[in-house]
């Protein structure tokens, strides 16, 4: 690592460094040379268009219910349920950035502009472009956008201001990457944004804005502070020295299109969710020695309230140091 051991109980200027590729690459590599039937688990989900057509539906059809619910009724509604489904619709675009719903990958782009109705705001297209780097560059400083930026860093130094962060970390996340390396809208970027925008209005023309802000505050309440929004922080933030990416082994990985096997997912990025588990079966010597979470709500209170924890958490390198792994 490139950081002198901080003072205990005191936050980080800078964020770890590492001189040392990223693990996935060489871990892949040795588990295939042992385990070379894990290969037969790629390919896609034959189950993802039914499960992500299934969510949608009963998004758009809960929303539907509240157009005429009282705000506070609508905000319960949106943070205890509709923020799980729309969460889900998120992770699933997450899936399909992969191409993981069918061999062809306009297929998976199409599915993905489809999965993105409910969310409200145009992201399925974007989120792939900037996706699919952090797996290649994973933590390589200015191309990894999952990692936070120098000003979210020196901002966010406290238990007030890391709260505050959580809350809003969704808009980070979406927003990060659009100021520090913008890349200039395409053909795909127009359709989903024109088809995102046709449904909204369809919403508030015929259902109201009650309707629309319930689809709404479901994206941004459940990417906040919510045991679904954990996983943002269990996957990558550095808890424990050496270690960069970290796996959730509990119950919402039913709902998270099983993202929470996340070292796994590196590992594999050609596995589908539902078979991720297998990998750990098949090869359990290289995962039960990692650092590990059960808990995603956990996760987001150790974040906040360990106060040598904070956005410089996160293992950096340089281009020069990083390989191309997928």
């Amino acid at each position: 690592m490139g950081r002198e051991e901080e003072k205990e109980g005191v936050m980080a200027a800078d964020f770890f460094w590492s001189y040392t590729d990223e693990p996935h690459a060489s871990r892949r590599r040795q588990i295939l040379s042992q385990y070379p039937q894990i290969k037969e688990l790629f390919g896609p989900d034959p189950w993802a268009f039914l499960k992500i057509t299934v969510v949608v539906l009963l998004q758009l059809w809960t929303a539907t219910l509240v157009h005429d619910a009282s705000w506070l009724k609508i905000l319960t509604i949106a943070y205890f349920f509709g923020s799980f489904l729309n969460h889900n619709l998120f992770l699933a675009i997450h899936e399909l950035s992969h191409n993981l719903a069918f061999s062809t990958p306009v297929y998976n782009r199409w599915l993905g502009i489809f999965a993105n109705l409910p969310i409200g705001v145009p992201m399925s297209v974007t989120f792939q472009k900037y996706h699919l780097e952090h797996h290649r560059f994973q933590g390589v400083d200015g191309i990894d956008m999952d990692v936070p930026s120098y000003t979210e860093a020196h901002l966010v130094t406290n238990i007030v201001t890391k709260t505050i962060w959580v809350f809003l970390q969704l808009f980070f996340y979406a927003l990060r990457p659009l100021f520090l390396k913008p890349k200039p809208p395409g053909y795909w970027e127009f359709i989903n944004s024109i088809i995102q925008i046709a449904l909204d209005m369809a919403v508030i023309y015929f259902w109201g804005w009650r309707s629309f802000g319930y689809l709404i505050l479901s994206t941004f309440v459940g990417g906040g502070m919510h045991p679904m929004a954990g996983h943002f922080i269990s996957e990558h933030y550095v808890f424990k020295p050496e270690q960069e990416t970290y796996s959730y082994y509990g119950p919402l990985n039913l709902l998270a299109w099983s993202v929470g096997y996340h070292n796994e997912h590196h590992d594999f990025p050609r596995i589908p969710g539902n078979k991720l588990y297998k990998v750990k079966e098949i090869a359990p010597e290289y995962y039960e020695s990692l650092e590990s979470y059960k808990s995603w709500s956990q996760v987001i209170y150790m974040y906040i309230m360990d106060r040598t924890v904070g956005p410089f958490s996160r293992m950096k390198r340089k281009l020069s140091t990083a390989k191309k792994s997928e």
